[in-house]
């Protein structure tokens, strides 16, 4: 009687066998399946973060080739990255190097 007890509390919508299989199929893709919903998520989130890096390598290529096409064309633009990026200057000129705080902690990190 007791069984019986039990069974006659349980609602009669979740008695239905078939409601059962489809709730147990369910649970099964979604956390026990080896393509579940939280290994799917991590997926997608990996996926969206490869393709916004993606962009922004494809953006500092177009820089790039375009940076390099200049300084391949014009030599004014060839001294002007000579000066700034190798601090290379004329023997007559004095050079002063003005770095922001962020710069100036990179550097101190290299040096020590």
């Amino acid at each position: 009687m007791i069984k019986f007890d039990f069974i006659n509390r349980i609602p009669p919508v979740f008695r239905n066998k078939y409601l059962l299989t489809v709730i147990i199929f369910i649970l099964w893709l979604l956390f026990f399946d080896s393509n579940n919903l939280i290994s799917k998520y991590k997926e997608i989130k990996n996926l969206n973060k490869l393709r916004a890096e993606r962009e922004y390598y494809i953006r500092k290529i177009a820089d790039d080739k375009k940076k390099l096409h200049e300084l391949k064309t014009d030599d004014l633009n060839l001294e002007k990255f000579a000066r700034e990026q190798y601090r290379m200057k004329k023997p007559d000129e004095d050079i002063y190097i003005i770095l922001t705080p962020q710069e100036d902690r990179k550097i101190a990190r290299k040096n020590n």
